[in-house]
């Protein structure tokens, strides 16, 4: 493998980019995600990865299988219900920023671009350290859900809606 080349890996933030798209009022196709990005002469896919919460243990087989044989490797943890005190409202909620961050840490030597589908802020930090080990950021979100420190940290940003037309979901 050349050296020089662009080692890519994806991580996406799943239940992020579903209030993301629904913001939005349309959906993106996880193939056509990979096709947008790995399709480039200059790129050598490594791998991509995909986060999502769920209400059971079988909450989207059908989805995470097809995510499955499109090449992505699916991380889930079962939803948690919280209790809001304010709106006196239950909310579920499954954070998976961590194991983003360990996956993103345990392969970074395999990588030397990263394009993060997500708008949180949690995620700054990660991405300074990474940057500071010459991996070059993207940051895949939308306009009102990406975090102010996240898009400052990125070396670069994309707006969803900039791309729509090549990975928008068409069936």
């Amino acid at each position: 493998m050349n050296c020089n080349s662009n080692r890519l890996s994806i991580f996406v933030d799943g239940n992020n980019m579903f209030y993301a798209q629904q913001k939005n009022g349309w959906f993106f196709d996880p193939r056509r995600v990979l096709d947008y990005f790995i399709n480039e002469p200059s790129v050598s896919f490594v791998n991509a990865f995909w986060y999502t919460g769920l209400k059971d243990s079988q909450d989207q087989r059908g989805f995470r299988d097809a995510l499955i044989s499109l090449g992505y490797t699916v991380r889930t943890k079962i939803l948690k219900e919280y209790y809001d005190d304010v709106s006196g409202r239950y909310s579920q909620k499954a954070n998976l920023d961590i194991e983003i961050v360990i996956d993103m840490f345990n392969t970074v030597e395999q990588y030397n671009r990263v394009i993060l589908f997500s708008g949180d802020g949690d995620f700054e930090r990660a991405i300074e350290l990474l940057r500071s080990k010459n991996t070059h950021i993207t940051v895949v979100s939308t306009e009102g859900m990406i975090a102010r420190e996240l898009r400052n940290a990125t070396d670069r940003y994309i707006d969803l809606n900039d791309i729509r037309e090549s990975i928008e979901k068409i069936d």
